[in-house]
C-alpha cells in the first residue's frame, strides 16, 4: 500500500505537475463506469460476494492539499449489477482498535462459519511500534465490527526479516476448498500463514512466498486447480510507479510460478492495490488510480479513486492483461461470451 523513501519527493511533484487532468467527480455518469465512488477519495479495493451481494471494503483517503496518507476509517459499498453502488458508512475506525494510534490501511474481510471477519493494517502504539495486522468480527457483512482479539494478529516481531517498520501491512485472507483458511500479507516481503479454525489466531509458522518485483498489496483467490497471488510490484530498475504482477501455483503452499505484468500502474498514483473476485458468472479486477478530482481537490499519492474491470482468463489458466478505463464494466469487454 505505501513505500516511504526520497522516491516520494519526486512523486509528489510529478504528482501536482499532471493532477489538472484529474477526473472531475461529476465527470462520468456512465452506470458501471471509472470511478466506482465519485463523492469520496478511496483506496486499496478488496471486494467479498455474499449470494447475490458484492461488498467492497475500501479504504478512506482524507488527505488535505500536499498530505500524503491521511486514513482514519474504513468504508463499505454493495451492488447487485455491477453499475449501481449502495454506500454503507463506515465498517470501522481505526480507533475501535485500542491498541492502535493510528493508519486505517488496506483491508479485506471473508466470511466463515456464519461470521465476517475483518482484517487491516494499522500502526500499532509504542508497545509493539510500526504496523500491524487487525482482525474484526461481526454477523453481517456491514457490520458492526469489533475487534475479536483485543490485541494484533500479527506484529513486527513475528516478522523480523523485514528492512522497514511497514512490513507487516495489506492483508488478504482465503479459504480453501477443505476449509482452511489462510492470511497473507508483506510490504517487500510476502508472507503466508494458515489461521487456526477461529479465524484470529495464527496456526503454525510463517513462511516467506516473495515473488519477483513484489512490493505489496498481496491478493490470494483461486480459479478451478489452480492457485493465484497476485500483488502490487515494482521493478524499482525500470519502473517509477507501482504495477500489478501476479504468479501461479499448484497448491497455496506453492511453488509459485511467476506470470508477469497483469496491469500497468494506475493513472496519476504511485501505488496500485488489486482485489479480484468472481460475481454473478463473470470475474473482475478491483483496482485505484488518482485520476479524480473533488470540488477542489485533486487526484494525489493520498487521495485515490477504485476502479473495476472485466477479467478474463486464457485456456491454459494465465490472466489476459487488464487497462483501466472510464468504461469499466459499464461495457462488455472486447470478444465477451
Amino acid at each position: 500500500m505505501k513505500r516511504f523513501n526520497k522516491t516520494w519527493g519526486a512523486v509528489v511533484i510529478a504528482m501536482a505537475c499532471v493532477a489538472a487532468g484529474a477526473a472531475s467527480a461529476q465527470g462520468n455518469d456512465r452506470p458501471g463506469g471509472n470511478p466506482i465512488v465519485r463523492d469520496k477519495f478511496t483506496a486499496d479495493p478488496a471486494p467479498l460476494v455474499v449470494g447475490d451481494t458484492l461488498y467492497l471494503y475500501v479504504g478512506h483517503d482524507e488527505a488535505q492539499r500536499d498530505e500524503m496518507f491521511t486514513m482514519r476509517e474504513w468504508l463499505v459499498y454493495s451492488t447487485q449489477d455491477m453499475k449501481n453502488w449502495r454506500a454503507h458508512g463506515p465498517v470501522m475506525n481505526v480507533r475501535d482498535f485500542k491498541w492502535a494510534k493510528g493508519d486505517a490501511w488496506a483491508s479485506q474481510a471473508t466470511e466463515k462459519n456464519g461470521k465476517f471477519y475483518f482484517y487491516a493494517a494499522v500502526e500499532h502504539d509504542a508497545t509493539h511500534p510500526g504496523k500491524a495486522i487487525a482482525v474484526a468480527v461481526a454477523d453481517t457483512p456491514t457490520g458492526p465490527f469489533v475487534d475479536a482479539r483485543g490485541s494484533a494478529l500479527v506484529v513486527g516481531e513475528m516478522t523480523p526479516k523485514g528492512t522497514h517498520s511497514w512490513e507487516d501491512i495489506d492483508p488478504t485472507v482465503f479459504t480453501d476448498d477443505d476449509g482452511t483458511s489462510w492470511l497473507a500479507w508483506g510490504n517487500r516481503q510476502c508472507y503466508i500463514a494458515r489461521l487456526k479454525p477461529n479465524m484470529i489466531e495464527i496456526d503454525g509458522p510463517i513462511r516467506e512466498i516473495t515473488p519477483p518485483h513484489f512490493e505489496e498489496g498481496p491478493w490470494l483467490h483461486k480459479r478451478g486447480a489452480l492457485y493465484y497471488l497476485t500483488y502490487a510490484s515494482l521493478d524499482r530498475k525500470t519502473q517509477r510507479d507501482e504495477h500489478v504482477s501476479y504468479a501461479t501455483a499448484p497448491a497455496i503452499t506453492g511453488p509459485w510460478t511467476y506470470r508477469g505484468q497483469l496491469t500497468g500502474s494506475g493513472k496519476y498514483s504511485f501505488t496500485i492495490h488489486p482485489g479480484i473476485a468472481e460475481f454473478k458468472g463473470n470475474w473482475y479486477l478491483f483496482l485505484h488510480n488518482a485520476a479524480l478530482a473533488i470540488g477542489d481537490l485533486n487526484g494525489a499519492i493520498g487521495r485515490r479513486a477504485v476502479t473495476v474491470e472485466h477479467l478474463r482468463y486464457n485456456a491454459d489458466g494465465t490472466m489476459q492483461p487488464v487497462v483501466q478505463t472510464a468504461a469499466g464494466v459499464g461495457i462488455p469487454p472486447p470478444g465477451a461470451r
